[in-house]
């Protein structure tokens, strides 16, 4: 059995962080390898956008990198106050230590910039968010990434993508690195999706 720990900052988009939630989890009855996801925020309630309110299975003063296999990272709204908590110490700590294991990292949408503000994206290749007329990937740069135009980009152990539209298949690339391809399409056919162009 494999473990992930799905990072929940403030402000974080629901729909991201369901995504991994969903696909894992759809690998233990239908798939070759459970997948245990562990949600922590750095308080006991975390306020998602819009407002909806999230309890954590765990605060992250309480777990370490070492024991999960991988970390999943969606992202979040500034208005919400999401890169507040995303770029705070404690968690750019804790991306640099699944980076030092060389864990999958998976993030989706503007995830990338916490993980660029980590340090760990400097001279590699990574996207974000695309629209409004670039301002997020500009910051992406710099950080000194180097961004690519795709839906998804992948670098070693480290997953970014461009929207929410790219979630599922975020999830899906996770679920990959971490049980193998054939359930990974095994279970995005179970699930009704096809892959996503240019993914």
């Amino acid at each position: 059995m494999k473990r992930v720990l799905l990072l929940l900052c403030e402000g974080v988009e629901v729909y991201e962080a369901a995504s991994f939630y969903d696909v894992l989890g759809w690998s233990g009855p239908y798939g070759s390898e459970k997948v245990e996801v562990e949600t922590v925020g750095l308080q006991k309630e975390v306020q998602g956008t819009f407002g909806i309110k999230i309890i954590p299975d765990a605060v992250l003063s309480e777990v370490k990198a070492d024991d999960f296999d991988a970390l999943a990272f969606p992202g979040g709204f500034e208005t919400y106050g999401f890169y507040e908590q995303a770029y705070c110490e404690p968690v750019v700590n804790l991306i640099r230590r699944f980076d030092e294991l060389k864990k999958p990292i998976a993030s989706i949408c503007v995830g990338a910039l916490p993980l660029a503000n980590s340090g760990i994206l400097k001279g590699r290749s990574a996207t974000t968010y695309h629209l409004r007329e670039g301002l997020r990937r500009k910051q992406l740069t710099g950080f000194g990434v180097n961004v690519v135009d795709r839906p998804i980009v992948y670098d070693e152990n480290i997953i970014t993508s461009t929207s929410p539209a790219t979630a599922m298949e975020v999830a899906f690339g996770l679920l990959a690195k971490l049980t193998g391809d054939e359930n990974a399409d095994r279970i995005r056919h179970m699930m009704g999706f096809k892959k996503l162009d240019g993914a």
